[in-house]
């Protein structure tokens, strides 16, 4: 069928920003490895729909959202991507010092400065939790929990009776990262979750992906319906060689998955693929409205993870290969997006892009999040 979405839904600055707002920044959102942030003091910086987010690890062993907004002039507080605070953060302007979670515990001169200035002058929190091994971030007002969000998309793909559950086999919560690779791919963010959306590419742009797995020539792939892809008869697993690169998952033994290429889309920025030694964590992070970052994380069980002998590299080069495929194509249609004569038809195999559609449009027209109630400034008396 023809969609009605023009080229301007993949190159319109607003139309971006409102999709930053109200996806982005009102919805749960992937933003990275609660390892990243293993001890007391540790933070990572996190963009999330634009906005600059704190994950500090608190005293308390718990992870904590924090703005990256002094509450005192706006400055950023911080400009590292990662690191550690020690045991308190601190305004490089002013010297406004905060605790671990937030809490303002300290200025120059502070016994001079009325109670008004400093009153109600925390920092501002954004919701936080922990799934899968992987820190979320919602910076609405009383978010709902992030199943609400998740179990639809895992019932969707699995179905319904095996929402909870389907990815339990591959405990992927206790899994840990051999292997991580950025891309800068100069698409809008929508494109690239359209194209992880299906297959009917996959015989056009994919021959060493189709080679491993037969079933993709079909056009139909493994985000929608019950079943995953088998690997082509002689391969032993999801590699460059054919050959597994670690011994199977411990909870897939005995299942179909043992032999199967799965994969889901959880919308709004994350696309897990599942295989039957390790499972690949895709991230999307929006930059602009012709620009997203995308983070490829490499996921093994920890004994196989430590051991020198399994060969990661052979199946990362592989799913790499199919990376920069479907990027390219990516690049391809922003610029195609850029003509008066853009239009799109969808076959059957692209349905459920038709349904990615439908949420954004919903989302978009969804009331902005609530800002923050800011704090009354206070006169400053002449001296």
């Amino acid at each position: 069928m023809l969609s009605s979405w023009l080229g301007d839904r993949y190159t319109d600055p607003e139309l971006f920003e409102r999709e930053r707002e109200r996806v982005f920044r009102g919805r749960w959102v992937c933003g990275g490895r609660a390892d990243a942030v293993p001890e007391p003091g540790d933070f990572a910086r996190l963009d999330v729909g634009g906005e600059s987010v704190l994950v500090v690890r608190g005293a308390d062993g718990r992870l904590r959202g924090l703005v990256n907004v002094c509450r005192h002039r706006g400055a950023r507080l911080c400009r590292d991507e990662r690191g550690r605070f020690g045991r308190s953060i601190r305004c490089m302007y002013h010297g406004w010092t905060y605790g671990l979670d937030g809490t303002l515990t300290g200025a120059p001169q502070m016994r001079d400065l009325p109670g008004a200035v400093t009153r109600d002058r925390d920092l501002h929190t954004v919701a936080v939790t922990e799934w899968l091994g992987y820190v979320w971030l919602h910076l609405g007002v009383e978010p709902p929990p992030l199943a609400e969000q998740i179990e639809p998309q895992l019932a969707a793909r699995f179905g319904p009776a095996n929402a909870t559950d389907a990815l339990a086999g591959y405990g992927i919560g206790e899994l840990r990262q051999v292997t991580e690779i950025g891309y800068d791919v100069r698409a809008n963010w929508k494109l690239i979750v359209e194209n992880f959306s299906e297959c009917y590419h996959c015989s056009t742009l994919h021959p060493e992906l189709t080679r491993a797995l037969p079933y993709f020539r079909s056009g139909y792939g493994t985000v929608s319906g019950r079943r995953g892809a088998d690997l082509a008869d002689g391969m032993a697993g999801f590699s460059r060689s054919g050959r597994a690169v670690a011994p199977p998952l411990p909870g897939l033994a005995g299942g179909e998955e043992a032999r199967q290429f799965n994969a889901v889309n959880l919308w709004p920025n994350v696309v897990l693929v599942l295989l039957p030694d390790h499972v690949v964590w895709l991230r999307l992070e929006p930059l602009a409205v012709d620009r997203t970052r995308v983070v490829a994380q490499w996921l093994f069980h920890p004994t196989a993870a430590a051991d020198p002998a399994v060969r990661a590299a052979d199946a990362v080069e592989l799913l790499d290969i199919a990376n920069r495929q479907d990027f390219e194509a990516a690049e391809r249609c922003q610029l195609g997006a850029r003509s008066v004569y853009y239009e799109a038809v969808y076959p059957p195999h692209e349905h459920v892009i038709l349904a990615f559609h439908r949420w954004v449009e919903q989302a978009v027209q969804e009331p902005a999040p609530t800002r923050p109630t800011p704090t009354p400034p206070v006169p400053s008396p002449s001296r």
